[in-house]
């Protein structure tokens, strides 16, 4: 797993010129989830839920797929030059569940220690708190590294945001404030002209099929979502990938910037199968497809 340290994530490629390359896009491998879920929807809104996770919490199954996941993704030909997880990397909130965080935190690390390519994280609801504060989101880049930055490959600039901040920033102001200043100087820096391609990774996705469609809890308001849209593909981005749906999706917003919401790793919440995205960038453009998991059958 790379960390990113003052905003900023190595990977290779940097000095290279362009050439086509793969990399894979997944989401939400949320260990725990499946524990979470059952019962009653909501993540623990009855009475004793938190001393049931603490106690009975199990995430056996997100283990497996995970697993598969490397395997799957270690496979691949030609060789991805990363892999990328948008977010909801584990599913104990940070705030609440601190020591069941920890141990689902060793077993993604354990786990993806076995894969062939460099990993790169983004930061999820689940990983800083639906409303992050200081404190859960110091624990975040302390086990993650920074949790907005950029990298390059091969003349592609990668911008990689935390997107809780986009609605969900007012306990943080003054890093929400930060976060939007850098975001502005890094899509100037799509626009310079010097990159064949731009990209970014978020969590949560502006919309599932259409900008113009109504909010729900997967997306952000008709207002926030238009205002980061327009400034986003008029710095030239064309593809914004997202995850947080446990289910796939995606549209365009006007003719230039592409949305893909990718479902997840770990569990499901409509009729995808667990999977996650290969991605093909050549100079003519990027194209991406859905590949499911190997042996996800859970008794």
């Amino acid at each position: 797993m790379r960390k990113a340290h003052n905003h900023h994530l190595s990977v290779g490629g940097y000095n290279e010129p362009f050439s086509d390359f793969t990399f894979v896009q997944a989401a939400d491998c949320q260990l725990g989830m499946e524990f979470s879920c059952k019962g009653a929807w909501g993540y623990g809104k009855g009475r004793g839920y938190e001393d049931d996770y603490k106690s009975n919490a199990t995430w056996d199954n997100e283990i497996r797929w995970c697993t598969s996941f490397v395997n799957m993704v270690n496979r691949l030909e030609p060789k991805p030059k990363f892999a990328v997880i948008c977010g909801d990397i584990l599913d104990a909130w940070p705030a609440h569940l601190p020591e069941v965080r920890t141990k689902q935190y060793t077993d993604f690390v354990r786990i993806m220690e076995g894969l062939q390519v460099p990993l790169v994280c983004v930061c999820g609801n689940h990983d800083v708190g639906n409303h992050p504060t200081a404190s859960t989101v110091q624990r975040y880049r302390t086990d993650f590294g920074d949790d907005w930055f950029t990298f390059i490959i091969n003349r592609v600039f990668f911008i990689v945001v935390n997107s809780q901040y986009f609605e969900f920033g007012q306990k943080v102001p003054e890093i929400t404030s930060e976060h939007e200043r850098w975001l502005d100087a890094q899509l100037a820096e799509a626009k310079s002209g010097k990159y064949v391609h731009s990209v970014m990774f978020q969590h949560i996705p502006f919309f599932i099929h259409r900008p113009d469609e109504p909010k729900i809890y997967y997306t952000f308001t008709e207002g926030i979502r238009e205002r980061l849209l327009r400034k986003i593909a008029d710095a030239g981005v064309s593809k914004v990938f997202c995850g947080h749906y446990h289910r796939n999706g995606g549209g365009w917003y006007g003719d230039s910037l592409e949305v893909i919401v990718t479902s997840a790793i770990g569990l499901q919440q409509g009729q995808d199968r667990n999977g996650f995205r290969v991605v093909d960038v050549t100079r003519d453009g990027i194209s991406h497809k859905y590949v499911t998991l190997d042996n996800i059958d859970v008794s």
